[in-house]
């Protein structure tokens, strides 16, 4: 069925216009009783955040979502572009998208006046329908309403009091349209202040013009709570216009988070098929996030967003490809070991409060790995300090001896998938340990277990652990000090 072209067609289609707000309300509620998915890609706000977005909405309210950085804000926003209708009709070569029926600019109104039925229709679609922009300190009234243009003035030789010399900014072109401004508190609070009129009365004034202009816009704002204190404030009669104000948050499980990193992670198809990352590694690289947003080198008001764990992802999986094709392996699974790869990925995802910056960005870094490696430790094998209270049998007593004798384990970053293995076939009573205590092993990740029995350890200070710039040493904590000690006799007898 093709579309009316003219003034006159559409009268004759049966069109009648509404507000931008009552088609989201209209479009909203047809979805929501086809049970459709309206916010495809957000995971974890099923219960929380998006009831209260699908509320504002209808409610016809302007929303303000306030949440950390890395939660989906920007997301939503783009995402309730589907709930608008697929075309919509404008007065042909309108600058401000005029309803044909209600038209507003001075142009709609006088060619309408001059052709009438004639007026030509365009129709355009609802990806054209969305406006974003980034507040800054440096963004004008200008750029957000607009100004007075005096190259069109003179190029049409018009007066400065004739309405055509107003340069019209971004709010007034997204008439009927979807307007995000993103970090709100970030734009000055006399730019803030223009805003007052759209969202109360629907209308703008440029220059002094005696114009009104009702325009219809469907807002939404996004603003990080940190903002309030660090860069800038919403100003208190702006923040009272927004009618509904959404809080967002961080992924609640491990399961929601793996699901999030797994669908934004940006992996090649070679990456995907060569590449294994077991779900254990996955589980690990979540709770490093999770640890980092409790974590009291972290500045909790600053967030960690969930770009660490799809940065870490992705660098997980090259390192292990690097891996694979140095040693020109057909394909490879990740390892723990591999996590030294995803270092670079937490580091600048971070803020330091001042005692994390006393530490540095890669000791707080190998802290949060090492503590999310004892987690996972103790998912699956006995405390060994409850064990060194004499409670049960030690099932790492074998594992003890034989470093205790003098033994070291030394995994390289890039070694081979045959040189790994037989590096920790090496360990006594290591491989027994885990076919042991792991249920339903799937065999391939024995090895990885393995390397988690080792690593635990070292995390409880069984083990000591030297990180060496190539590879990871492991041996006997109490062989340490003894060669510590002899290098103090040796100074005593010099």
């Amino acid at each position: 069925m093709s579309l009316p072209q003219t003034l006159g067609e559409l009268k004759a289609s049966g069109y009648k216009a509404r507000s931008i707000k009552e088609e989201m309300r209209a479009n909203l509620i047809e979805k929501l009783q086809k049970k459709e998915k309206i916010f495809p890609g957000v995971l974890g706000f099923d219960d929380t955040v998006l009831p209260d977005v699908e509320r504002a909405v209808l409610s016809r309210h302007n929303i303000l979502l306030l949440g950390l950085r890395g939660q989906a804000k920007t997301r939503i926003a783009r995402l309730l572009v589907h709930l608008l209708d697929e075309h919509m009709p404008i007065v042909a070569g309108s600058e401000l998208n005029d309803d044909p029926l209600q038209p507003l600019s001075r142009y709609a109104i006088d060619l309408i006046a001059e052709k009438g039925d004639d007026t030509p229709i365009e129709w355009i679609h609802r990806d054209d329908r969305y406006v974003e922009k980034l507040a800054t300190p440096d963004v004008s009234v200008a750029d957000l309403i607009g100004d007075v243009d005096p190259i069109k003035a003179a190029t049409l030789k018009l007066p400065y009091s004739d309405q055509r010399v107003i340069h019209f900014g971004l709010v007034p072109r997204a008439h009927r349209s979807l307007f995000v401004l993103n970090e709100l508190p970030d734009l000055q609070a006399r730019i803030q202040v223009s805003l007052f009129n759209i969202l109360q009365e629907g209308d703008i004034q440029i220059r002094g013009f005696k114009l009104r202009l009702p325009l219809d816009i469907q807002f939404v704002f996004t603003a990080n709570p940190e903002d309030y204190t660090n860069r800038g404030s919403i100003i208190t009669p702006l923040k009272d216009r927004i009618e509904s104000q959404i809080l967002t948050h961080y992924p609640k499980t491990i399961e929601i988070a793996q699901q999030i990193t797994s669908q934004e992670a940006s992996l090649t198809p070679a990456q995907q098929e060569l590449v294994h990352v077991p779900d254990l590694l996955s589980i690990l690289l979540e709770q490093i996030a999770f640890n980092a947003r409790e974590s009291e080198y972290i500045d909790e008001k600053s967030g960690v967003s969930a770009r660490l764990t799809i940065a870490g992802y992705e660098n997980l999986v090259s390192t292990g490809e690097r891996r694979m094709l140095i040693n020109r392996e057909k394909s490879t699974r990740a390892r723990i070991t591999d996590f030294w790869g995803v270092v670079p990925a937490i580091t600048g995802k971070v803020e330091l409060v001042y005692e994390g910056e006393q530490e540095g960005a890669y000791s707080v870094a190998m802290s949060l790995l090492g503590k999310a490696i004892k987690d996972a430790f103790l998912d699956h094998f006995p405390n060994p300090e409850d064990i060194r209270q004499g409670e049960e049998r030690d099932p790492y007593g074998t594992i003890r001896t034989w470093f205790g004798a003098g033994n070291t384990l030394d995994l390289l970053n890039d070694a081979s998938e045959e040189d790994y293995r037989k590096a920790l076939d090496g360990v006594a009573g290591l491989k027994k340990l885990v076919t042991a205590t792991i249920n339903n092993l799937n065999p391939e990740d024995t090895y990885l277990y393995m390397e988690l029995v080792v690593q635990g350890l070292a995390e409880f200070d069984i083990l000591n652990k030297d990180v060496l710039e190539s590879s990871l040493s492991f041996r006997d904590l109490l062989a340490n000090m003894l060669d510590e000690d002899d290098m103090f006799d040796g100074f005593n007898d010099n």
